[in-house]
């Protein structure tokens, strides 16, 4: 057993490391710059630089993009689809989205394999699962040769009604192996989603297998290096749903890593909304690139069990989190005479231009630094030194452009970014029928505390938490998780003609199908848990509700989605008939996590300094504070600025800001 539990987080422009060493109960962070071109040589810098011994890690949670940047520069690889004869287009055609009917300049989304792509199989089976006509395995003849001939390294199987009964699929999948090669990969779609819509099921299936070749060469990669520097200890991979699985697992099925880098944060806003004792959070990370926001309601996160990629279906159990391309690398740029910045950046190559490498046009990062919220002698990630000079050359030439001050652009150009963040979280928030001041706003990531307070003004939450090391908190949240399988049953059925009894069946037989999964992941039996969900709708609607289950009482269960209901559409109908659609259990295995526990550097003064910061078009005077050296319970007044390793805080004028008993910073405003 080693010594350290680490976590690596890869972001657009630094990758986050998290270390806890148990032996001395300390926790530490870094960064290191990202490497696009081989994203794992960033985690091996990163453990070569912050790390004495790699072979004392115990264990390793990795958060990866590298599935999501695949699909969204659709550099993945070729997906041949086979699915049942006389459904070839299904896939194709797709839904008909009633919520952009009226949009003009309306562009369906891009398939990932093209219709040529599509191959049919004959063989049906009926709704309930039975067999109508058998499968014609010699309709695979003709793609075993396709694949052959052209080199596909990806099939997708979607057949019709293969979340009742998946044999078909499972006896395609046979065929092929033994007439392919080992490097096709071959996905089912009763594997990813054990719930019916076809077509949204063979959308799961084709990005799962656009996907997997990318993200299996880079674990395999990661892996086989993380093995060569001596860990022996296995990898888990952060999921969508807010768990963990081993890489092996993840190759397998790498769908379920697509959003696997941005969980982490949610996952660590529901260990601060425990220790904080505050139940609705509203957790924004602003990064280099990107700008994501997820909730945390009555202490549990926001999970779904379907969402939508570029326009693209997938049905997956997911904490769901809303992305705009919005981060301090974002690009100001001028259309039709008017600013405006993002969602462009610069990324970590060349970079905003205060870092030296070649950028030459202005960022959010630039601005900030422009007026004085970053110091010019501040060290980003604690080791990259800015270029003043060089963000005042590329300020000015735009300002001039558009007849401002420089000044003038680089507040413009954070009113900017900060009004379009602000009405990203209106979208999960009032537009949802949430009332966001009733939440406190948990801001993190490398630029997120720089915006905070502005993003909490527009919105009028009236507290803002700044966890401890905000730059790290996405990789700190990693450490916090636990391991995770969720599994599905078909259940049609009016609520009036079951008894417990049908219900308790089919939970019976997925815990046990959870307990052999985690025993695969190497739980053991008494850290196992299990959750039981139901999907339920009122009968003649189309959509579901899904609703946790502690008992099943029926009577009960059908009280917990009236009010569900009611939360979520903000009426029901009590007394009008009930139905199951789906049985859901999530299987949890219980990972030995560790919760920072902070230690104030007492007597010892955290004023580091002052500089002339701007607000407002107006130059004053303020105080920066060294975090670390802050002393618990101590209120400070704005302006202010907080400098610690990870990031910066800025507090403008009206504000208060104070360390509490765990070291998260809270800020208010003053009466």
């Amino acid at each position: 057993m080693g010594k350290y539990r680490i976590s690596a987080d890869i972001g657009g422009t630094f990758t986050d490391m998290v270390i806890y060493n148990k032996d001395t109960h300390e926790t530490t962070t870094g960064k290191v710059l990202t490497t696009p071109e081989n994203p794992a040589k960033a985690v091996m810098n990163g453990l070569s630089e912050f790390l004495d011994d790699s072979s004392e890690i115990d264990f390793f949670v990795h958060g990866t993009t590298v599935g999501l940047n695949a699909f969204l520069e659709r550099k993945g690889s070729r997906v041949l689809l086979i699915m049942t004869e006389g459904l070839k287009d299904s896939y194709t055609i797709a839904r008909g989205d009633r919520k952009v009917i009226y949009e003009l300049q309306y562009r369906k989304p891009e398939r990932l394999t093209t219709r040529a792509d599509v191959h049919e199989v004959g063989g049906r089976l009926r709704w309930d699962g039975s067999e109508y006509a058998p499968l014609a395995e010699g309709d695979l003849k003709a793609i075993i040769e396709k694949v052959k001939a052209e080199d596909i390294k990806s099939i997708a199987v979607c057949l019709l009604h293969a979340y009742k009964n998946p044999e078909h699929e499972i006896r395609v999948r046979k065929v092929l192996q033994e007439a392919l090669d080992d490097d096709v990969f071959i996905t089912l779609s009763h594997e990813m989603a054990r719930e019916w819509r076809e077509y949204e099921r063979a959308s799961t299936a084709v990005m799962n297998g656009y996907i997997a070749p990318v993200v299996k060469r880079y674990l395999t990669s990661l892996t086989s290096e993380l093995k060569e520097d001596k860990v022996s200890a296995p990898v888990h991979i952060m999921q969508s749903n807010g768990g963990v699985i081993r890489a092996e697992t993840a190759v397998e099925q790498p769908i379920h890593t697509l959003l696997s880098g941005p969980v982490g944060g949610t996952i660590g806003g529901v260990a601060l909304s425990e220790s904080l004792q505050r139940s609705n959070l509203i957790c924004v990370d602003m990064g280099g690139t990107s700008f994501d926001m997820s909730l945390i309601i009555d202490g549990r996160p926001s999970i779904s069990n379907e969402t939508e990629q570029a326009g693209l279906p997938l049905l997956l159990p997911l904490v769901e989190i809303h992305t705009i391309g919005a981060g301090g690398g974002s690009l100001a740029w001028i259309e039709a005479g008017a600013l405006r910045v993002g969602p462009h950046s610069a990324g970590s190559v060349p970079g905003p231009a205060c870092y030296g490498r070649g950028g030459t046009r202005p960022t959010v990062t630039d601005a900030n630094l422009y007026l004085g919220r970053i110091g010019r002698d501040s060290k980003l990630g604690g080791w990259l030194e800015l270029d003043f000079e060089a963000t005042e050359s590329v300020i000015d030439a735009v300002a001039k452009d558009l007849n401002l001050n420089a000044v003038e652009l680089a507040e413009g150009m954070l009113a900017v970014i900060n009004a379009k963040m602000a009405d990203a979280i209106r979208t999960i928030t009032v537009q949802q029928g949430i009332d966001p001041r009733e939440f406190s706003l948990v801001a993190f990531g490398g630029a997120g505390s720089m915006h905070a307070v502005w993003l909490a003004r527009e919105l009028d939450i009236k507290e803002v938490v700044v966890p401890w090391s905000p730059g790290t908190f996405s990789a700190w949240g990693m450490l916090q998780s636990d391991i995770r399988r969720d599994l599905t049953e078909n259940f049609y059925h009016p609520m009036a003609g079951i008894a417990s009894t049908d219900l308790e069946k089919v939970y019976n037989q997925l815990i046990a199908d959870g307990k052999t999964l985690l025993v695969e992941e190497n739980v053991g039996a008494q850290d196992m848990s299990f959750e039981r969900y139901a999907d339920m709708r009122y009968i003649g609607q189309e959509y579901f509700v899904t609703i946790p289950l502690d008992n099943l009482d029926l009577e009960v269960i059908a009280e917990s989605f009236h009010n569900a209901y009611q939360s979520q559409y903000g009426h029901s109908t009590p007394g009008a008939p009930l139905e199951f659609v789906n049985l859901r259990v999530s299987a949890v295995g219980a990972i030995d996590k560790h919760v920072h526990s902070f230690k104030a550097q007492v007597g010892q003064n955290p004023l580091k300094g002052k500089r002339d910061i701007i607000f407002d078009g107006q130059g004053i005077e303020t105080d920066v504070l060294e975090r670390d050296h802050m002393p618990v319970g101590e209120v400070y007044s704005g302006p202010l600025v907080i400098d610690e390793h990870s990031a910066t805080t800025v507090v403008p004028p009206g504000y208060s800001v104070s360390i509490e008993e765990n070291g998260h910073m809270i800020i208010k405003v003053e009466a």
